[in-house]
């Protein structure tokens, strides 16, 4: 019997021994690869069929994410109400997601009504058609949100710093204007969705409690979709980095608040320091406890919140550190961020640091793992980049042997102020 006197044992999260749940796998008769979890108690399921149909491969301005947003808008059986009237009448969510290399079509829904939903998914991959007045409405409340959202602050920022770092014809660096929404046609909406939606490729991720005819019911509804039959277009973009490295934007004459971002490009995960530089992120920037939220937040007062992180992209990346701060102290911040990053160059990071961040790292993970939908999202994130399930055991080995030499190396390598672009918008 439990003895409730006693304390249990404190056991350090980085002690702990992870393992990742393997996934399922299997193709669909069309070739169309399938990965399953199954996990959970609750008898529901979440589908999310992952296209290679982010702006990567657009030829002209936010088509690929109009394409992705109007899928649900339409096809030539229903219209947009029928079709969200469906999904909510059996208690499904139905999403979908435009990134820079992929987009998505993600449902939640319960295991047992999967059979009724399945083929209106497979409607909107193969007969949605784009309404005119859909996309007029579309039009008309996207350049109300961008002409509200270009007004705050961090908006601008988001959008030029990524510029500075990519080039604004790299699909990193893209950001859209009233003019794009004005000049979209219908026409180049279809086009793009018959070459990478219908004829696409396509991967489909699968988590919860799935049903015993699983396979049989997906091939019933996509196996004879004509899906990864041809190959993707060989699309390369070179950076195009900004010439300058400091930037100073007037946003808004009477705003008392800006947006500060600093960054600079960034290997993918691919190299071999991306793993160990994720533990030096986290001692700067990486959460609640780190320097620049102890500096600038707690200490300074400066800001509400400082963060720093390696952007998700496939291909290229960035180190990118990002706060809002009062406009009268935006300066002092910036030099704050700089002195934290000399002080990793300069001094070997404590022991006692160093384990309170190894623990955290670790204990995130525990949390990643915590469910069916998370084990299969971690899944896909490798998948999508190329990466194995060594990839994972390698992260946590990383995290629990890493040394403060390592770190002040990386540091030295990485946190030298002249290679990275700042950015103040007021």
């Amino acid at each position: 019997m439990l003895n409730r006197k006693t304390a249990p044992d404190i056991i350090d999260a980085v002690d702990m021994k992870l393992q990742l749940k393997p996934y399922e796998h299997f193709l669909l008769d069309n070739g169309v690869p399938v990965y399953s979890i199954d996990a959970g108690a609750q008898e529901v399921l979440s589908l999310e069929w992952v296209f290679s149909a982010g702006n990567w491969y657009e030829e002209k301005n936010i088509v690929a994410a109009t394409t992705n947003f109007m899928l649900k808008n339409g096809t030539k059986q229903k219209k947009a109400f029928a079709i969200n009237e469906h999904f909510e009448f059996y208690g499904a969510y139905l999403n979908r997601s435009c990134y820079n290399e992929t987009a998505t079509i993600t449902l939640h829904c319960l295991s047992k009504n999967l059979s009724e939903l399945l083929p209106v998914v497979a409607e909107l991959m193969t007969e949605s058609i784009f309404p005119e007045e859909e996309l007029a409405i579309y039009k008309q409340n996207q350049k109300q949100r961008l002409e509200v959202n270009l007004k705050k602050c961090d908006f601008v920022a988001n959008r030029l710093i990524d510029e500075y770092i990519y080039g604004f014809h790299h699909p990193y660096g893209r950001y859209t204007s009233t003019l794009d929404y004005e000049q979209l046609d219908r026409n180049e909406l279809d086009t793009f969705y018959k070459k990478f939606y219908t004829e696409g490729k396509c991967l489909l991720f699968v988590a919860g409690k799935p049903p015993v005819d699983l396979e049989q019911q997906l091939n019933k509804a996509f196996g004879h979709l004509p899906l990864n039959k041809k190959e993707l277009p060989a699309i390369q973009f070179n950076l195009n980095t900004a010439d300058t490295k400091k930037y100073n934007i007037i946003n808004d004459a009477d705003g008392v608040q800006g947006a500060i971002r600093i960054a600079r490009p960034f290997p993918n995960r691919h190299h071999p320091d991306f793993q160990k530089t994720q533990v030096l992120n986290n001692i700067f920037g990486g959460f609640f406890g780190s320097r620049l939220m102890s500096n600038i937040r707690e200490d300074k007062g400066y800001t509400y919140g400082i963060h720093s992180y390696m952007q998700n992209h496939i291909h290229e990346s960035a180190w990118m550190i990002s706060t809002e701060a009062g406009r009268d102290v935006c300066e002092a911040t910036v030099e704050e961020v700089y002195k934290e990053m000399a002080i990793l160059r300069n001094e070997p990071v404590e022991t006692e640091e160093l384990d309170l961040v190894r623990n955290y790292m670790i204990g995130s993970l525990l949390g990643d793992l915590d469910g069916p939908f998370q084990i299969i999202a971690r899944w896909k994130s490798y998948i999508l980049n190329n990466l194995s399930e060594d990839y994972f055991y390698n992260g946590i080995k990383t995290v629990q042997t890493i040394t403060p030499e390592e770190i002040q190396a990386l540091a030295n390598k990485y946190l030298n102020p002249e290679e990275f672009f700042e950015l103040v918008v007021v």
